[in-house]
């Protein structure tokens, strides 16, 4: 797959750092529709050492937040406000549905669609799949705030 914006890009766009930044490059962006993420889940994340010992499996919540900061960056496509001194923030999760662990050696693909738009606040539809396998699914509610 094609890249669109690597992890330096990404972390132009997005506030967030190792251990929590979980979108390693944009494979896919349509702005104002959708955007293609990818996160490779490796043995090394630390959240593995107790989630849990000797079965690791990805908390289901850093699968939604993964697929919230895929989100992140369709928002910047749409607002058009990159810069510093403004945030957009996660702001709510409806119909999440887990369907499938994620493990280590996985690669999360997080597919994230526009919903609904409206001034500052935007609904999406977010999916995670590992081999075309649904691992995740819900909506997700993001708003544009001004970092103080």
């Amino acid at each position: 797959m094609e890249t669109v914006y690597d992890v330096r890009k990404i972390m132009e766009l997005l506030p967030h750092r190792y251990p929590f930044l979980l979108v390693d490059r944009i494979v896919e962006l349509v702005p104002g529709e959708k955007v293609v993420g990818l996160k490779n889940v490796t043995v090394n994340e630390p959240f593995f050492q107790g989630h849990f010992p000797g079965a690791p499996i990805m908390p289901g919540v850093l699968i939604v937040e993964a697929m919230a900061q895929t989100g992140g960056l369709l928002a910047h496509s749409i607002l058009g406000r990159e810069g510093p001194g403004s945030l957009i923030l996660f702001t709510g999760i409806d119909k999440v549905r887990f369907r499938r662990q994620v493990v280590p050696g996985d690669q999360l693909v997080m597919e994230v669609r526009l919903l609904k738009h409206r001034s500052n606040v935007m609904k999406m539809s977010g999916s995670a799949t590992v081999d075309g396998t649904l691992a995740a699914e819900g909506e997700l509610t993001a708003a544009w705030s001004k970092a103080e």
